[in-house]
């Protein structure tokens, strides 16, 4: 029964982490360079050391053109630099956070293509 349970949470925790390290497409890959070209307003490249992750629309917010994004459980405020200003070519909202010695801060945000 243990070894059960721990092979489903060792399969669950691979799927886990490669759906969240795997921000590109990997069945599209005529978007990969679109990915690798994506920049923050300020000229900062969006995949420097991250990969994207896709947020669920229940999971983002926008309010009077500010956003925040819901990740780890807890919402954080989008700075406005982080916001991509270029369409979304992938479709589903995406957002590259940072850990900082436990404190989440957003690289790039890009809203999904139906906002």
């Amino acid at each position: 029964m243990k070894q059960a349970l721990l092979a489903f949470v060792l399969g669950f925790s691979l799927v886990y982490v490669i759906h969240t390290a795997w921000g590109h497409d990997h069945n599209r890959p005529e978007l990969d360079k679109w990915f690798q070209e994506l920049r923050r307003p300020n000229g900062v490249s969006c995949c420097e050391g991250s990969e994207a992750k896709h947020v669920e629309d229940a999971d983002w917010d926008s309010d009077n053109g500010h956003y925040k994004v819901r990740l780890d459980g807890q919402w954080v405020e989008v700075p406005d630099e982080a916001v991509v200003k270029e369409p979304n070519l992938a479709g589903p909202t995406l957002v590259w956070p940072r850990n900082n010695n436990g404190r989440i801060y957003i690289l790039c945000f890009l809203p999904g293509s139906m906002t």
